[in-house]
């Protein structure tokens, strides 16, 4: 069974046609499992808001939401022995890290240059 970890930015992409949309939704297709933090629909909710666009309800229904039932204490930590990310990009790169112990089994889809970095030095796989 393939899965990855999702973030916002994949997500924006396809709801608003950019450029690399076809390519992205290609590749979630493969998957049979996506994981994301609740934290992407936050993003993405926000984001519609303000480019008044609908919310890709299709997309968003695929997700296994991650809710963290303790700290994210040691997965925060490794992330940052990684490379320095934003408190955003750093949550996401821990809930991956919680659903994925060993990062080798999941792979991490994001459009975020700095984030796929810390992500490859985790050792996701990246696609």
């Amino acid at each position: 069974m393939s899965s990855a970890y999702v973030d916002t930015s994949v997500v924006v992409a396809i709801a608003f046609g950019e450029p690399e949309a076809r390519t992205i939704g290609q590749r979630l297709g493969g998957f049979d499992r996506l994981y994301a933090s609740n934290l992407l629909e936050a993003e993405l909710l926000s984001v519609c808001r303000r480019k008044r666009r609908a919310v890709p309800e299709h997309l968003v229904s695929r997700f296994n939401w991650v809710f963290p039932i303790r700290r994210l204490t040691p997965e925060l930590r490794a992330v940052l022995g990684a490379g320095y990310v934003r408190g955003a990009d750093l949550w996401h790169l821990a809930c991956a890290l919680y659903v994925a112990p060993n990062p080798a089994e999941l792979s991490f889809l994001t459009l975020d240059q700095r984030q796929a970095e810390v992500a490859a030095e985790l050792r996701f796989h990246l696609d």
